[in-house]
């Protein structure tokens, strides 16, 4: 009878051991601010005057999954901010080839004009000699159906470089179509009316071969 009631005092001690542990470690974390229990110990702690736990842990004032929220949110943004950067920077690489483009297509347009105003003015020198050598042509076989004298004094009016293309296209078509030149005859017929000096001067010029005056 004895060790019944001596189990069931350890029983109580025990129980009454358990609820001050239970009780001590609520207070401590109140204390402490992990749970909420001010109202029921604010007794004990004006007993022992402490001051019970009041700032906000972190993990409540900014969750766990707010954290991960900024977190996520600031590596979208640091990523934007690069994809801007790359973007500036393939923009810019761009403008410049552009630039460059345009640099090179305008060259090429100013070369262009260039060759095309040389080309024009070659055509326009070619078009001339053509237009001369025409003329120089009709004048000869006017001046091959004229009397000598009649075809000096029309030579006469001329200068003297194209006297000397008359006399030598005189030469080709006397020699393409196999007859006698009358070169050496209106020469000598300038002689005659007193314009020996010239001439002499143009038989000369004829004979070095001088390049066109014009």
């Amino acid at each position: 009878m004895a060790r019944g009631n001596g189990g069931i005092g350890k029983s109580i001690f025990l129980l009454i051991l358990i609820i001050i542990i239970s009780l001590g470690g609520l207070l401590w974390f109140d204390y402490l601010g992990v749970i909420h229990a001010k109202k029921v110990f604010a007794p004990v702690y004006k007993l022992f005057g402490l001051a019970p736990q009041t700032s906000v842990t972190a993990t409540s004032s900014k969750p766990l999954t707010a954290d991960l929220d900024e977190d996520r949110l600031a590596k979208r943004i640091e990523a934007l901010d690069i994809r801007t950067q790359e973007l500036d920077k393939r923009e810019g690489d761009i403008k410049k080839v552009e630039e460059q483009n345009e640099a090179i297509a305008k060259e090429l347009e100013d070369r262009k004009n260039s060759q095309d105003e040389r080309e024009k003015t070659f055509n326009n020198q070619v078009k001339k000699y053509d237009d001369r050598t025409k003329n120089i042509e009709t004048i000869v076989s006017y001046l091959n159906n004229m009397p000598p004298q009649s075809a000096v004094e029309q030579l006469l009016s001329h200068d003297d470089q194209d006297v000397i293309d008359i006399l030598r296209k005189a030469d080709e078509v006397a020699e393409a179509n196999k007859t006698v030149s009358m070169s050496s005859t209106w020469l000598m017929y300038m002689g005659k009316v007193g314009q020996s000096e010239r001439a002499s001067t143009i038989e000369r010029k004829m004979a070095n071969k001088p390049e066109s005056l014009d």
